[in-house]
Formats: structure tokens, sequence, C-alpha cells
């Protein structure tokens, strides 16, 4: 196939894609890096109709060297950043890649301009392009491939196309018959199509790689508003009552017994009916808040419903499980919900027991709910403890 008509298929393939993503970012513009993506396959497109047209058109050679090497290596960059927003990390300062850039450009200047030399240019049009790739490979690879696998297959590609891109000239150096290589710089003299065959191969890989990204981001999107409550940002009562199933089960393998607590925020109806809903929703939040910082890593809290919460403590025992719920009752009497221009007082009343192996998730919460009023039967702002054994025995 001849190399020019590769051209054309690589141009229509990347306007092609920088459309599905214009379309897709216009209607999902809260995806973090798409933006980034599409503005990147454009700037392919604007590289791949400058190669179809730099012979075509008047213009001194080191300005189409200019256009070419600068599109392809914006777009590389913007690659590049496209991967960091999609990690939530922060972008890198433009002046870096600003500077790089520019040094990249005035070099091939050089070697088109006062000392011509193609393999010189050669190497540099694929010099930042190819650490851009390889640094977004780097940037999409976290999260555990069992978990997220397809921010894998999409760093290798990424990954392969750097890395032959910074290869390629002592790639094709050595692999080109006689006669296909200037005598001078040694380089190759006419575009390859196996540079072009694997450029399209990347550009089809990479659009890919972008869309499945999107289906991971709204997938876990759709999971997120199914599993947590909106407005506080905790598990909602089913994925609470899932966790706790196998929290229960990984306990009954240990042969441990499982703390669970239920709380319930004390005449929190009373802050709803004096303040208004906007305050209620104000000390749910600050409840929460004040018990993650009693929290470890590993434990679990979820929203039950209204002003009910439950927390199971893996590997805390009774003991630990009464601190935990004593600290959090303290830290919630000694910090009022500040809203507005009022300060609200506000107490809680903690139910705590412990569930051997083999006992379902919602017989653990009845029992530590039973515990929770007798802590409100016994005056509010208190811990109680109920076992099974206790339960039975009444």
């Amino acid at each position: 196939m001849h190399s020019p008509t590769l051209v054309i298929v690589a141009a229509i393939l990347s306007t092609l894609v920088t459309v599905v993503l214009y379309a897709v970012w216009y209607f999902n513009k809260h995806i973090p890096g798409l933006r980034l993506w599409m503005l990147s396959f454009l700037c392919a497109s604007v590289y791949c109709v400058n190669l179809l047209v730099r012979d075509h058109l008047p213009l001194a050679l080191w300005v189409s060297v200019v256009l070419t090497q600068g599109s392809i290596a914006l777009a590389a960059y913007l690659c590049f950043q496209g991967g960091r927003a999609y990690m939530g990390r922060a972008p890198v300062p433009h002046w870096i890649a600003g500077c790089a850039m520019a040094v990249v450009l005035a070099l091939s200047v050089y070697f088109t301009e006062v000392q011509p030399h193609l393999g010189a240019r050669f190497v540099l049009s694929g010099l930042m392009s190819g650490v851009c790739f390889l640094l977004t490979a780097h940037t999409i690879a976290h999260g555990g491939f069992r978990k997220v696998p397809l921010r894998y297959l999409f760093a290798g590609v990424l990954a392969f196309h750097g890395g032959f891109v910074l290869l390629r000239p002592l790639l094709f150096r050595l692999a080109l018959p006689e006669g296909a290589v200037d005598p001078e710089s040694g380089m190759v003299v006419m575009l390859s199509q196996f540079v072009v065959m694997e450029a399209m191969l990347a550009l089809v890989l990479t659009a890919f790689g972008a869309l499945m990204l999107t289906n991971e981001f709204i997938t876990s999107e759709l999971r997120h508003l199914a599993e947590v409550d909106p407005l506080t940002n905790v598990f909602n009562r089913r994925a609470f009552l899932t966790l706790l199933d196998k929290a229960i089960s990984s306990a009954q393998r240990t042969q441990t017994a499982l703390p669970v607590l239920v709380m319930d925020l004390d005449h929190f109806k009373k802050v709803n009916d004096t303040w208004g809903h906007r305050a209620g929703d104000d000390v749910l939040r600050h409840f929460v808040m004040l018990a993650n910082r009693c929290l470890r890593k590993e434990d679990v809290i979820g929203r039950l419903g209204g002003e009910e919460f439950a927390i199971f403590l893996p590997n805390a025992g009774g003991g630990g499980a009464i601190a935990v719920a004593e600290r959090l009752r303290a830290l919630v009497e000694a910090h009022p919900v500040v809203t507005g221009q009022r300060s609200i007082a506000l107490t809680v009343s903690v139910g705590v027991t412990l569930c051997p192996g083999g006992e379902s998730a919602d017989a653990a919460l009845q029992r530590a709910d039973e515990a929770m009023y007798l802590a409100k039967e016994r005056g509010r702002n208190r811990v109680e403890m109920l076992s099974r054994m206790a339960m039975a025995a009444a």
C-alpha cells in the first residue's frame, strides 16, 4: 500500500475519532481527561493533514517541519495531561512542556535550515511524543489489574507506542533494505509504511482505550450512586448489609466475633422542627465527619436511614468496640454543630454487639439496634452493649 494512501486513511480515522470523542464529551463534560483526549486526537488529525498537503503548499520547509512536529508533540502532551486528569492528579505546569517543545522545534529548524540532517529530524520527531506516551502509560497503570484491567490494557498500548516511537530510528536503520536510507544521514528518506501502519494501529487502540476508560468512569459513577448515600457520602443500607455479610463470613473463617455498632442521634426530630431540614442535613454530615475521626481504614460506616447509622469494626474485639463507641459519643457531645449563625448541641446513643460466625447481618443489626434503644431508655447520650446470650435470656 502506498504511504500517502495510509496517511489519508490515518487522517480520516483520527478525524472520526475526534468527532466521536467530542460527541461523548459534549454529553459527559464531567468525565475527567476526556476533553484533553479529544484535543489530542484533533492535533493528530492536523499532523496527518499537514503530511498530506505540505508538498502542495508554498511553505518553507522549516515551517512544515515545525507544524508537523509541533502538532504530534502537542497531541502526545495533551494525551499525557488527559491521563493525569483522569487519574485525579494535578496537571504538569504547561511551561515545562512549552520549554521542551521549544527546544525540540528549535533543533528541528536547525537541522532543516542551518545544517540539514534528516536523521536528526527523524530522532527529534519522536523524542517528546515518545516520552509523553510512556509517562501517560505510567500514570494510567494504577489501581490494581484485577480491579481496573482496562487501565492496564490502555497503558500497555501507550507504552508500546511510546517505546516504538523512541526506538524507531534505530529499528529502521537496522531493518530497511539497501537504497532505502540516505547515505549521508543513515536514516529513512521517505516516510516508512511500517511507521504509518504502527501509528494507525496505535491511533485505533488509543481511541478504544479512551472510550473504555470513559465507560469505566461512568460505570464506577453509577455504582457509587447505587451504593453510597448522597447526603453523607457513606454506604447506604443495602451496600452496608452486603459488606457486613462478607465481614461476618471472614470473621467466621478466623473464628473471631465481629463488633457491630448502631447509633442514633438524640432528639434529631427537634433539630429539623426547630431549625429546618437544611440544618438537619448539616448535623448528619457533621456526625459522619466526627465518626470518621474515630475509625480505621478497615472499619466501615453506613447510613441505615434517617439519623440512624451503623459501623462494623473488623479485628477490634468487644473492648475495642466499646472504646470506639465511647470515644465517638464523647466527641459528638464535645463538638456542637455550627450551621449559619447558630450552634446546635448534639448527642448520640450507641448500641454495641458482637456478631459470631454463622449469624446473619440482619440479626446482628437487630441486636445492636436493641442495645441502642436500651441506651435511649436509660437516658440517651450513652453506650450499651448486648450479647446474643443476653438476648436469649431475655
